[in-house]
Formats: C-alpha cells, sequence, structure tokens
C-alpha cells in the first residue's frame, strides 16, 4: 500500500485522506462536498490536488466510471506513524519520552485514555525485560 519513498502529503492533502480514510472510496464532487466548508476552495482546486495525489502515489483512481473514484493509497496509521517519526526527530531531538512527556503535561487525558497509556507502557515495560 505505502512504501517507504512516498512523499509526505502536504496539510490540504492530509485533509483530503482523512475525507477519504472516513468515506473510503469518493469522487472529486464528493470529496469537495465534504471539504468546501472547511477550506473554502473550488471544485478544480480539489480536482487539482486528486490529480497531483495520484501522481505522487498518495490516492488511486478507478477510472471505470465517468467520474473517476478515488481512494487512498496510504494508511491512516502509516501516514501518523510518518508524521510522528519525523517529528520526534525534529522538535524532541529523537526522544520520544520528551514527546510523550509534553503531550500529556499539556493536554488533559481521560481516564480512559490513562488506562490505556498505562496498558501500553506496561507492555512495554515487559517486552524490554
Amino acid at each position: 500500500m505505502q512504501s517507504s519513498t512516498s512523499p509526505r502529503p502536504t496539510e490540504g492533502e492530509l485533509e483530503i485522506l482523512h475525507v477519504l480514510w472516513t468515506h473510503d472510496a469518493c469522487t472529486v464532487r464528493e470529496v469537495h462536498d465534504v471539504l468546501r466548508p472547511d477550506i473554502g476552495t473550488g471544485y478544480t482546486t480539489t480536482l487539482k490536488l486528486l490529480q497531483v495525489m495520484h501522481a505522487k502515489g498518495l490516492v488511486e483512481r478507478d477510472d471505470a466510471q465517468r467520474a473517476h473514484v478515488y481512494r487512498a493509497a496510504v494508511s491512516k496509521e502509516r501516514t501518523q506513524k510518518r508524521f510522528l517519526l519525523d517529528m520526534v526527530q525534529r522538535v524532541f531531538e529523537g526522544s520520544s519520552s520528551q514527546l510523550v512527556l509534553h503531550a500529556l503535561g499539556s493536554q488533559h487525558a481521560s481516564r480512559q485514555e490513562l488506562r490505556e497509556i498505562r496498558s501500553l507502557l506496561n507492555k512495554l515495560d515487559k517486552d524490554a525485560s
């Protein structure tokens, strides 16, 4: 699905990917109708972005019908991981612990989120032993 050499999506491309991850496959019109209130761009801008994303390998296009149908060629999880790894390297000098400490220190976590974090930490601690 996503190769390690695929380009990192821009902010606008990420907005489109979020639509495709949520709706699976969409025509340009469907993507545009979801995005229009948020980004206020024209239909042709949405079309051009999807065409560029297709050329970059970020989306797949089914052109069997008159209205082309687009679907994400990159997974949400791998894209999130790629951005996170980049942020850890560039902002936190490679320290995952500093990222976590800053994230938890600057934003309230729910009880459920804290349980999930503890569970992950316990698993990581167990795996390290």
